[in-house]
């Protein structure tokens, strides 16, 4: 009835058969911005953000952006979390960030997760901002030889050029 979930004769839930992507976090998307809208300018917001259409600016938003696969942005973007399925021309600053197979970016990513499914296509630097320090490599310290140290024997002489001519008589 209402408020409960329906479920399959499995015992489950029923799988979303849409091809949008879902953001990644479970906050909700409070803006939407259709299919046949097209945007210039900045845009700012403490919500969620749904791109289906057209953006040129700036996106600045605390929440979690979706770019479906119809959106196409040129912006620099700065968001919690981000989900892009369709094309974003500028750079990108993120929590987590995720390209999905039909997703395509061209710009500079600054991010602390990064996903990208097959297909994929990212064009520009990526940079994770963590404190986490590269392998140091240090120099092979000679092991200590499990058998003992044997004498050994002194070598002969190597022959000089003195030592192998004739001598003449």
């Amino acid at each position: 009835m209402f408020g409960k979930e329906k479920t399959h004769p499995t015992g489950q839930p029923p799988r979303s058969t849409s091809s949008r992507p879902r953001p990644a976090a479970s906050q909700p998307i409070e803006t939407t911005i259709g299919k046949n809208t097209h945007i210039k300018g900045d845009i700012q917001g403490d919500g969620g953000l749904r791109v289906e259409g057209i953006v040129e600016g700036n996106i600045v938003i605390t929440g979690n952006l979706v770019v479906t696969e119809s959106a196409k942005i040129i912006a620099e973007i700065k968001a919690s979390n981000v989900s892009i399925a369709g094309a974003v021309r500028g750079n990108i600053h993120a929590n987590r960030l995720e390209i999905l197979d039909t997703g395509r970016v061209w710009g500079d990513l600054a991010v602390k997760s990064l996903l990208t499914n097959e297909g994929a296509y990212l064009h520009g630097q990526t940079l994770m901002p963590q404190d986490i320090q590269p392998p140091q490599i240090e120099p092979l310290k000679p092991k200590p030889s499990e058998h003992p140290q044997r004498p050994q024997s002194p070598k002969p002489p190597v022959p000089t050029l003195r030592d192998v001519t004739p001598k003449k008589q």
